[in-house]
């Protein structure tokens, strides 16, 4: 999979999100690299790097509001799901949902397969997400890994072979801009360190 010149996200929507994010408090939550804002911006920054269409830009800036299996903070809680609908649509908000209510442990080993169950950590319940939900899933889940590996060594040297590994087997899923990026990251050559890919 290849990715293709991405449509710019336009600056409202982008806007609108940053100031419920604001609005929320993710500007003052620690966050590796330091707030939970800055961390979610960098994410759709590299989303839009990738050639990530708008939808998905706007998920990666979006995918901690209901927390994730691996960061348990959220922002609003999954009654309120309307609420960040209205301000990012329904095609992203899916993805942020989808993202986090990813039962890694029960979702993760057979995620590239295309008839694999996805767990729902919120309901118990197992689906099988569409193809293009299912790549959207594996782009974000790079980035956002990707990200945090980029700006805490620590966090890179005790998760990137695991992290190189599930990527490894995601890559069926991922466009050859992230996969690139998952090498440069996670399997630096010798000589080089991690980098901003």
């Amino acid at each position: 999979m290849s990715a293709s010149p991405a449509s710019p996200l336009p600056p409202a929507a982008s806007a609108r999100a940053v100031a419920l994010l604001r609005t929320l408090g993710a500007a003052e939550i620690d966050h590796p690299g330091g707030t939970l804002l800055a961390h979610l911006q960098r994410v759709q920054e590299q989303l839009a790097a990738w050639g990530a269409r708008p939808a998905l830009q706007l998920a990666g800036l979006c995918h901690a509001f209901y927390g994730t299996d691996g960061f348990p903070t959220a922002l609003l809680p999954l009654d309120r799901r309307t609420e960040l609908v209205a301000v990012i649509g329904a095609e992203a908000e899916a993805i942020v949902y989808l993202y986090a209510s990813c039962d890694r442990k029960a979702t993760y080993p057979a995620l590239a397969n295309p008839d694999a169950a996805f767990r729902d950590r919120f309901t118990g319940q197992a689906r099988v997400p569409e193809p293009r939900l299912r790549r959207d899933f594996a782009e974000l889940s790079a980035a956002n890994e990707l990200d945090l590996a980029r700006v805490d060594p620590s966090f890179r040297e005790k998760w990137g072979a695991q992290l190189l590994a599930l990527f490894t087997r995601f890559r069926p899923l991922l466009s050859r801009p992230a996969w690139s990026a998952c090498r440069a990251v996670l399997a630096p050559e010798p000589d080089e360190p991690a980098r901003r890919a």
